[in-house]
């Protein structure tokens, strides 16, 4: 296709072609709405995402090829987009239908907007900015009917790759959501543990830290981690719960799952938004509102921390920083995006 030639320069923004040819979210589904032009940006790149009256979803360069006004300023009129400038119209395709100031000519072909492949799974709008390597990563738990599920967020962190870090990281427990997560007078001891690669990405073998407030239960636990990265910018837990205080054991099962999917949207190199998904398989279930209120917490505590981080683009050569062996699976994490050739937003 011939295709008009668009901001940022291509010398400039993201040049990495294993987060360009990614998918990555953008949004929760429900923000997009018939009749709503939203503005996203993605890897220094500002897109407008849009749905028709019939739900299908679009996600276009926020440009008009006319003269490069923000199409994210216009409005929506029968399902076409109307540029704020000169009210070219755009239908579903991204072709120009109609230029007012010229009504009876026909557009040229390559008079359309710029769109990029958009999916919805898991409650999230997804956008490739390339051309996908591969499907959506897998989040096990989206279609288990025992699981009940959550969406939380957005969180602003500065860097993703710092966000999806911590999340891999239980030993910030104590100290970072000390009374939630672990107990700050008496921090575990984090036993040895594995961290395998596989098809998919990371794994790690679970890892045991006790939590007085575990889940959204408000219930203490004894917390079996399993960690995988399943993209740069996604990661994923399944945490085995099993409550504590005898006294209230009764209220648990061993089958307690608690799972977080994990989606990190690179704004910049600098900037980031993160957007999760819980899901749960405790009877009685947690209210909507009490699982997004300890994730609220959750994550404003991490990133009051994160993004006090120096430097802000997280190093990938680990001779620039401390590391133990209870880093094991941030460690891996950094070699692992180094071997697939990421550089934007690193160092």
């Amino acid at each position: 296709m011939d295709r008009i030639n668009i901001l940022p320069h291509p010398s400039e923004g993201c040049q990495d072609p294993v987060l360009l040819n990614d998918w990555h979210v953008v949004g929760f589904s429900d923000e997009v709405t018939p009749g709503r032009l939203v503005p996203v940006t993605l890897l220094e790149r500002d897109l407008v995402a849009w749905r028709e009256t019939d739900g299908a979803l679009h996600v276009w360069e926020d440009l008009c090829v006319h003269r490069g006004a923000r199409l994210s300023k216009g409005s929506i009129c029968n399902d076409r987009v109307i540029c704020p400038y000169h009210g070219w119209n755009y239908d579903g395709s991204s072709q120009c239908v109609l230029m007012p100031a010229a009504p009876n000519d026909v557009p040229l072909k390559r008079a359309r907007a710029i769109a990029h492949q958009v999916k919805e799974r898991y409650g999230f709008i997804w956008v490739c900015l390339g051309t996908p390597d591969a499907d959506l990563p897998v989040f096990p738990e989206w279609d288990d009917a025992s699981y009940s599920k959550v969406l939380c967020g957005p969180y602003p962190f500065r860097s993703g790759y710092r966000a999806v870090e911590n999340f891999i990281d239980p030993t910030h427990f104590p100290f970072v959501h000390a009374g939630v997560n672990g107990i700050l007078d008496a921090p575990d001891a984090i036993a040895p543990y594995e961290v395998q690669q596989t098809a998919t990405g990371l794994a790690s073998s679970e890892i045991r830290v006790t939590q007085p407030y575990g889940d959204p239960r408000n219930v203490p636990v004894i917390a079996y981690y399993a960690y995988q990265c399943l993209r740069p910018l996604v990661a994923y837990f399944k945490k085995r719960v099993v409550i504590s205080d005898p006294a209230r054991a009764a209220e648990g099962s061993p089958n307690d799952r608690f799972c977080t999917f994990l989606t990190a949207q690179q704004v910049d190199s600098t900037h980031s938004i993160v957007r999760i998904c819980c899901a749960m398989n405790f009877s009685p279930a947690p209210t909507t509102e009490d699982v997004r209120r300890r994730q609220d917490l959750v994550y404003a505590q991490d990133s009051a921390i994160v993004d006090t981080q120096r430097p802000e683009r997280i190093p990938l050569e680990l001779r620039h920083e401390l590391h133990h062996r209870s880093d094991l699976m941030g460690l891996k994490y950094r070699a692992w995006l180094r071997s697939l050739g990421v550089s934007y937003g690193s160092i």
